[in-house]
């Protein structure tokens, strides 16, 4: 039986993952925030852990758990994101968006690494949208204290995600295969903090949006056959290079130089 942990599985594709990941056999470990559909997904096969990813103190705190409770994870999945209209500062004084959408993941992936190794085929996979070219970190400003925007905020967590995954391979020494995958627009997600206009926009592109199934499906071939590359990035069916403009090593060490400073203080 693997044990699978699922950052943001209350909800959309991590809910779909978990769910069925639960029904192949293996247990299941979901992170998220909301308790009431946290724990209508817990049964014996899916244990509900309730945490604020946001927050690097409740991360941290969750990974400690997780480390003791499962000495041996086999995969971890990040699914774990929110769309803010408006900038939020979490109580750790960062962009919310940053913190959730791309420091939680972090933490996540260097803090499961004793657990992970000690899998028979670790790997962790990344959903965000590498394969994007649009936007970047902003590193004079990486919280976004001027020109905010939704999208802004997105993009910039997204391609550092991308740099996630590069760091995570060159840094780490990990055992565990890094797979950064952009499943594509897709039917799911919470859209209940955006505005009403967009909401209705997102439901009428939703036509043409993949099915959740479709979406997370090569996500079950991650774990079921891990990839033999320390990483692997995918945007939907396309295997792209690494040297893919969004994953210069370069870039990647300065992220995980500026993350460690900014975690640093913060416990």
């Amino acid at each position: 039986m693997a044990v699978v942990v699922v950052s943001g599985g209350t909800n959309g594709m991590g809910r779909a993952f978990a769910l069925e990941r639960a029904a192949r056999g293996d247990r299941v470990v979901v992170l998220g925030r909301n308790r009431e559909r946290g724990e209508a997904l817990a049964d014996a096969s899916v244990t509900f852990l309730p945490v604020d990813l946001s927050s690097v103190a409740e991360t941290r705190q969750v990974v400690e758990h997780l480390v003791t409770a499962y000495p041996v994870v086999d995969a971890l999945t990040l699914f774990a994101n929110a769309v803010a209209p408006r900038r939020v500062v979490t109580a750790d004084g960062l962009e919310r968006t940053f913190a959730l959408y791309y420091l939680s993941r972090h933490l996540l992936s260097f803090g499961l690494r004793p657990a992970l190794d000690r899998a028979a085929t670790p790997v962790i996979v990344n959903v965000a949208g590498v394969g994007v070219t649009k936007g970047g970190v902003r590193w004079s400003d990486p919280q976004l204290v001027s020109g905010y925007s939704a999208v802004t905020a997105q993009l910039q967590a997204g391609r550092a995600n991308d740099l996630l995954g590069v760091g995570f391979a060159r840094r780490s020494g990990s055992r565990a295969r890094y797979v950064l995958y952009h499943p594509g627009f897709t039917r799911s997600g919470d859209r209940s903090t955006l505005p009403l206009v967009v909401r209705g926009l997102l439901a009428a592109a939703s036509v043409m949006a993949r099915p959740v199934a479709e979406a997370v499906a090569p996500i079950h071939r991650f774990l079921d056959a891990p990839p033999t590359a320390p990483l692997t990035a995918v945007d939907r069916n396309r295997q792209l290079p690494l040297s893919f403009p969004t994953l210069d090593p370069r870039d990647a060490d300065r992220l995980m130089d500026l993350t460690e400073e900014l975690t640093a203080h913060r416990l």
